[in-house]
């Protein structure tokens, strides 16, 4: 099973019509019609409509809902609807409702709210999904499934203690495994009995922040066993489905670089992959790179569905900027550069009330076709129309991976030491940028993925390593390729027990270095870090790791402290390639000269590196025909030096092949390059 077949790049997004009268609704396909959206997901939240009561299931709306979209010819994802669950459940059964790590339960009137141990719960979702897969299953329309919506959050309540002692008993088999791998002897926590572990909470003496305590192979079990639990959520619904639908592809909509669910776990059982995008703020050009990667890599670089995004300003935030003039269509075809296959709206049209009425939306509250955001939605149907199905099924040729491991994510951040400050997001992101910022593709991978096929490999902040992770890695190196890694590496096993070894552990024959002390300081404090090559310093900060070299050869050193003069950056021949270890949190610039001599050592050439607001990303169709995608992320138009020539797929120009062309502020091209 693998994504729905389409003519073309799906485009539209959340429709939830059931919030207006019907006679709103014909006005809407009249301007769908004229912003060429021809794909509507519905039924998200809806059910509380087609189910009413627990024994009581009533279509009507949902019936007209769908029978309007097939009606005006609209491709359907079609939503079980069970993203937030309604009154009559929590009140019939308040153990539906989750409890919080401080101890309380909740009460009904949130979305994420559901307990994904509750018996109860996971009876009646998957009761309606399968009933809403029963009544649409035989509509053509209907070409995806849509379960739940943005899965998150923990619960922590008795359900969920029981499910855990449950998860353990299966993943430890004995009560002496379990104690082993969470180290119960350190302050005389041994359980003897099953029954006697609870679940990580505020209420121990032990909590050291929102979701942990001082036992952190229990907190890290929880975050995986939380994961898994919403997983058998998601797992029961696509059952459901699958009993009246066996061929239609099903999904959830992910959210990118999300802590709480380990995708990689998730992945296997997702038809395809979708996400929505809502970056941080509005300069972030490279955490949307990592991210539309990070899902592109969940299913071997296979393209994915950008579910959501914006088509103006989100509602969400303390401060919500409004996209600029040119930025939404930007960001669209960003995301299809990386690998989407569909481009999706949240929301079709602005809600009436609660908390999402000042979301941006296609369609603004007065129904308006003359608005500055329809006419963007509108023009960039027109060009996704002239795109046809160019682009659909095209995988990314990258000679480059880049690690993500929530395991490791998990441990940094839980972990009591060295530094509270350093966040797993934020490193990965640094090198990720440094990548982007050369212009090279990359795959963004687990730590399972096959390595065969890269020449660098990245792996920034792999605090846990597991299984077979280094012999794989250091076949990379064997074989003449580079990996890159950095500070807090190697520190810790599957269990988050420290290995009986030197710091890095298992990663330190390849990087040929040895670790016995480690400084942190705080954010105001910086070690210059001098290079070797004469290039100019770089900043450190927040930990500096102490490398006694093992055979590396020192590329740069720490200028400042006790321990100036010794080792900052490494490089270790292994094989007939190298590890390379950055042992300190180096500034944007450092981290990018490190990653800049690892490609040139492979004669990865990025496109423009010299033009940092210009994004370069290739696909290959799958009839071997190769899209350059050109992205402007700046405010003024860049000359693009001459490079391969080709055919503009918006605009019908031929650019010829060496010779430069401009890229308007905010501007895109996508080339279909010359043989």
């Amino acid at each position: 099973m693998s994504l729905p077949a389409t003519p073309s790049t799906p485009y539209g997004g959340d429709y939830n019509p059931e919030q207006w009268p019907q006679e709103v609704w014909k006005q809407d396909y009249r301007l769908f019609d004229s912003a060429r959206i021809d794909t509507v997901t519905l039924g998200v939240f809806t059910w509380a409509l087609t189910q009413p009561a627990e024994e009581t299931y009533d279509f009507t709306v949902l019936d007209r809902i769908v029978a309007e979209a097939e009606a005006h010819g609209r491709r359907i994802c079609l939503a079980t609807g069970t993203g937030a669950h309604p009154a009559w459940l929590a009140r019939a059964h308040p153990e539906v409702t989750r409890t919080d790590f401080e101890g309380r339960r909740h009460r009904y009137g949130q979305r994420h709210n559901s307990c994904p141990s509750s018996p109860v719960f996971r009876r009646l979702s998957a009761a309606v999904a399968g009933r809403i897969a029963e009544r649409y299953a035989d509509r053509s329309a209907v070409i995806a499934w849509h379960v739940g919506n943005e899965y998150g959050g923990a619960c922590y309540c008795e359900n969920c203690t029981a499910g855990f002692r449950g998860w353990l008993r299966e993943r430890y088999a004995t009560l002496d495994a379990l104690n082993t791998a969470w180290n119960t002897t350190f302050w005389s926590h041994t359980f003897s009995d099953w029954d006697e572990i609870e679940a990580p909470s505020a209420l121990t003496e032990h909590w050291r922040g929102p979701d942990h305590t001082a036992f952190q192979g229990i907190t890290l079990d929880y975050l995986r066993f939380m994961s898994d639990a919403m997983l058998a959520n998601f797992r029961d619904e696509k059952a459901a489905i699958r009993r009246h639908s066996p061929d239609t592809p099903v999904t959830t909509n992910f959210m990118g670089m999300y802590r709480p669910i380990d995708y990689h776990r998730w992945a296997p059982h997702l038809d395809f992959a979708s996400w929505d995008n809502y970056p941080p703020e509005d300069q972030s050009p490279a955490w949307m790179g990592l991210s539309h990667d990070l899902m592109r890599g969940l299913k071997d670089g296979q393209p994915f569905w950008l579910m959501e995004q914006a088509p103006s300003t989100t509602a969400c935030r303390d401060v919500n900027p409004l996209k600029r003039p040119g930025v939404m269509r930007l960001w669209s075809w960003q995301a299809v550069a990386h690998g989407a296959d569909a481009v999706l709206f949240f929301q079709m049209r602005a809600s009436r009330g609660a908390s999402e009425k000042l979301f941006g939306a296609v369609i603004n509250h007065a129904g308006r076709d003359d608005t500055r955001v329809f006419r963007e939605v509108a023009a960039l149907g027109e060009e996704l129309e002239r795109l046809g199905s160019a682009a659909l099924g095209a995988r990314t040729p990258a000679r480059t991976a880049l690690l993500f491991d929530w395991d490791s994510w998990w441990t940094l951040e839980i972990s009591d030491g060295p530094s509270r400050l350093v966040r797993y997001q934020q490193v990965v992101l640094s090198y990720y940028r440094a990548l982007w910022e050369a212009g090279v593709d990359v795959d963004v991978v687990p730590v399972t993925a096959d390595l065969s096929r890269y020449d660098v490999v990245v792996a920034p902040a792999l605090h846990m390593v597991k299984g077979d992770l280094a012999q794989r890695l250091e076949a990379v190196a064997e074989r003449g390729g580079s990996v890159l890694s950095c500070y807090l590496s190697g520190r810790v096993d599957e269990s988050d027990n420290a290995f009986l070894m030197d710091v890095p552990g298992p990663l330190g024959p390849l990087m040929g270095v040895r670790i016995d002390e480690w400084d942190a300081r705080g954010p105001e404090f910086a070690n210059p870090v001098r290079f070797g090559d004469g290039s100019p310093d770089a900043e450190a900060r927040l930990v500096f790791e102490l490398v006694v070299p093992q055979g590396a050869e020192v590329l740069a050193t720490y200028q400042a402290d006790f321990y100036a003069g010794t080792p900052a950056v490494t490089r270790n021949p292994f094989g007939a390639g190298h590890g390379w270890y950055v042992a300190a949190g180096l500034d944007q610039a450092g981290v990018g000269h490190v990653v800049r001599q690892v490609l040139d050592a492979h004669g990865i050439a990025g496109r423009h590196p010299d033009l940092p607001h210009l994004e370069t990303a290739a696909r290959v169709a799958p009839d071997g025909t190769r899209l350059l995608f050109l992205l402007n992320h700046a405010a003024e138009p860049v000359e693009v030096p001459a490079g391969a020539g080709g055919l503009d797929l918006l605009t019908g120009e031929h650019i010829t092949p060496g010779r430069p062309f401009g890229l308007d502020a905010y501007g895109v091209r996508v080339l279909r390059e010359d043989d």
